[in-house]
């Protein structure tokens, strides 16, 4: 995968709460810090997020989204 926003951050995916709609996806980034993302349901199904997984957080402005590699 390449994409163009320099701020990623490689991590494992600890919680995945769905709720109507959103997912909050959260990710363990090393030394106790968690980013939680979040984004549709269909994207968390589509992807296949999981608990586990070992995903990279992309942060453009004040958007925070999942990479699955």
């Amino acid at each position: 995968m390449r994409i163009s926003a320099r701020n990623q951050i490689k991590g494992t995916v600890v919680d995945v709460k769905k709720g109507a709609t959103t997912s909050h996806v959260r990710v363990d980034i090393g030394n106790g810090q968690i980013i939680t993302s979040a984004i549709t349901n269909e994207a968390v199904d589509e992807l296949a997020i999981k608990v586990r997984d070992q995903v990279t957080v992309v942060v453009k402005a004040s958007d925070v989204m999942i990479a699955v590699h």
